[in-house]
């Protein structure tokens, strides 16, 4: 038996950008999305299933004018909720609602310093994340920051470093551009070196004002591995992909998958129109590349890695996207080096 633990829910589609390297190709809104009844039902399913935690995502969150009324179901049910954004729409009665009604933390996307981040995004984007961040910092709401790299901004990390320092955020996240949705077809070099970043996380996390980590999808197993993903006790090293193992992703029309990453129709385990997330999750032949995972599947260098076992072959989703094979790491740092 399976338990589920962490959700990441993408409410809308609908959003006021439409990213170079936005791996849902956010915009509009899809045609049928959960209607507000079905969305506090699935609240309502997710909390009896025992979720812990559930980040709220788009497309862009407050597009979707009901987004609290959702959030405060599931909080009012004891999850924990959060909530992804641009910041772009971010005002002060905004923040007084993610306050009133108890949201655990906000995450702020800020791609790079104001060059490069407005070139993926828009003209502008850059001021009004920083605005963001001050308003809801100054509403005493918990802020992160999440950083997507990709060839080009991958430079920025030492400038980031130094003007985030500014700011008394609770966290900063650093994780690849995936060649999916817009990524994949506007252009976006999404190759960089692993290490480079590994080795710029492992020189300033231990003296980082914030937590200082890295996300699932860049790795694995340095000798830093143990404090490289927001936590420096040495031990908190990556074990695998965790889709249907404790986290599913949802999106807005109620596709239920292991992970809101695996943005491909091969990975939907069902529909939340046709069949309750309980019988989704406790399918036993749902979510079989994570739970019927052998180590015969593990392929090229993974297949004769040492910590194979617990890497599991690292990123599910970065690794399909990238060259179709869910078991093997592309861009391993330690089988790069």
């Amino acid at each position: 038996m399976y338990t589920l633990k962490n959700c990441v829910w993408e409410i809308t589609l609908a959003c006021c950008f439409s990213c170079r390297h936005c791996g849902s190709g956010g915009g509009k809104a899809r045609s049928d999305e959960l209607t507000r009844e079905e969305c506090l039902d699935l609240a309502d399913q997710l909390a009896d299933l025992g979720c812990r935690r559930v980040s709220l995502i788009g497309g862009e969150v407050f597009m979707r004018k009901d987004w609290d009324l959702i959030a405060e179901r599931l909080i009012t049910k004891g999850v924990q909720t959060a909530i992804v954004t641009n910041g772009f729409q971010m005002s002060d009665p905004l923040v007084s609602r993610i306050r009133e009604i108890g949201i655990e933390s906000v995450a702020v996307s800020l791609d790079g310093m104001e060059n490069h981040h407005d070139q993926l995004r828009q003209p502008g984007s850059f001021a009004r994340a920083q605005a963001a961040i001050v308003r809801l910092i100054r509403s005493g709401i918990p802020v992160s920051v999440i950083t997507t790299l990709n060839h080009e901004n991958v430079s920025d990390l030492e400038d980031m470093y130094a003007y985030l320092k500014g700011f008394p955020i609770a966290v900063w996240q650093i994780q690849a551009c995936s060649p999916m949705g817009n990524a994949a077809m506007g252009g976006i070099d999404y190759h960089f070196d692993f290490k480079t970043v590994i080795d710029f996380v492992s020189e300033h996390a231990r003296h980082a004002p914030f937590a200082l980590g890295i996300a699932d999808n860049i790795g694995y197993f340095t000798e830093d591995e143990g404090s490289l993903r927001g936590n420096l006790s040495g031990a908190a090293v990556f074990q695998g992909c965790r889709a249907g193992i404790d986290a599913i992703g949802i999106d807005s029309v109620g596709n239920v998958k292991g992970c809101e990453a695996l943005y491909d129709d091969r990975f939907i385990e069902g529909n939340l129109r046709q069949r309750s997330l309980r019988e989704i999750w406790e399918d036993p032949d749902a979510f079989a590349y994570n739970r019927k995972l052998t180590w015969e599947n593990m392929h090229g260098k993974c297949a004769d890695c040492p910590d194979n076992w617990l890497c599991r072959g690292g990123c599910r989703s970065y690794n399909y996207f990238v060259h179709g094979d869910l078991y093997e790491s592309p861009f391993c740092a330690r089988n790069q080096h």
